[in-house]
């Protein structure tokens, strides 16, 4: 793509919008209430969640892992362009997306692309960012800058490319004679039925496991999820990782990968429900299990936001796919991943 790094682009900054995650132990119990206002998550597994934080100190490593993205960006926008400044904005927790865009419009921002950390597509990571972000511009009030969301990446091959590498990095940490026949399993965070069935996220995910398992070089590999929140009588995305790890073993699996091919950075839902749950089953049957990392500040991921940046501030014509999908849509339509329908609720009627 284009190096012209003073072209004039249509857009004056960039807004990188992520989840959020607590900084203390302090924070733990506020920004779960924040996450989960509004779902029937009954308290005792919110006090679960917390004390998973506990575990690490209170303190997510989402925050310094997004510090670690923007940094990392910036020098790419530096040295190719487009040369445009860097916000940050939280669905959960500091920096929240309000405060961020009234910064933004004390700056004299007055139009932005959206960066989201979420390379899928469903309601909770997709629409429900755009309406975090309405929200936020309507509490700012009619100074707020306009904010445009660039297109998912599940099938960019600046995705693709350094997951891939991650997953044959792990499969190397097994003998030669052995790597042909190690299960590779995808994880990505489980959602209720409702949601995936109105979204194109498990497509999604289909399609970028296949395209990393390509290039990987993994012969042998599957979806899973993990994370699941919502009450038992709810169905959500099935099976579950340490479900499917239970499996495995009884079949004779001694050896595994697990890929967290849902997520860009090795958060707490990382660090927790693989390294430390997922690991201790995997200890327990006795199976030698490798984790491959996310593509985190990965340069060809790094490069890849940047390139996402370029098309919409530039309006250039490419739009980069590899694989049997297109490139997702740049705009996202009214009825795009819409709120999921709970048992003896109307529809969501807010716009897209």
């Amino acid at each position: 793509m284009t190096t012209d790094v003073d072209r004039p682009a249509e857009y004056d900054a960039i807004l990188v919008v992520s989840f959020g995650g607590p900084d203390g132990p302090d924070d733990v119990l506020p920004y779960l209430e924040n996450v989960l206002r509004g779902r029937n998550v009954p308290r005792e597994r919110m006090l679960e969640v917390a004390e998973h934080y506990q575990h690490f100190g209170g303190k997510s490593p989402i925050n310094e892992q997004n510090l670690a993205l923007i940094a990392a960006l910036r020098e790419e926008l530096d040295r190719r362009g487009p040369r445009l400044p860097v916000y940050w904005g939280n669905r959960n927790w500091h920096p929240l997306l309000p405060d961020t865009l009234r910064q933004m419009a004390a700056d004299g921002v007055t139009r932005a692309i959206a960066f989201v950390t979420s390379g899928f597509s469903c309601y909770s990571g997709c629409r429900q960012y755009r309406e975090n972000i309405a929200a936020a511009r309507e509490a700012v009030g009619p100074d707020a800058p306009v904010i445009d969301k660039i297109r998912v990446f599940f099938n960019h091959p600046g995705f693709v490319g350094p997951m891939a590498a991650n997953v044959r990095g792990a499969l190397e940490r097994f003998p030669l004679a052995d790597r042909g026949s190690v299960p590779v399993l995808f994880t990505a965070h489980s959602i209720p039925m409702s949601m995936a069935d109105t979204s194109r996220y498990v497509p999604q995910l289909q399609e970028s496991c296949r395209l990393v398992a390509a290039e990987a070089g993994a012969t042998r590999f599957e979806l899973v999820f993990q994370s699941r929140s919502g009450p038992p009588t709810q169905p959500w995305l099935e099976p579950d990782v340490c479900d499917r790890i239970r499996e495995l073993h009884a079949t004779g699996v001694r050896q595994l990968v697990i890929a967290p091919i849902g997520f860009i950075s090795d958060h707490m839902e990382v660090l927790y429900d693989l390294d430390t749950e997922a690991a201790d089953l995997c200890r327990e049957l006795g199976i030698d299990m490798v984790r491959a990392p996310t593509v985190g500040t990965a340069p060809e991921f790094v490069g890849m936001v940047r390139d996402l940046i370029a098309e919409r501030a530039w309006n250039l014509p490419d739009r980069v796919a590899i694989g049997g999908l297109p490139a997702n849509h740049d705009v996202c339509p009214l009825d795009c991943c819409p709120a999921p329908v709970r048992p003896g609720t109307r529809p969501a009627s807010r716009p897209g």
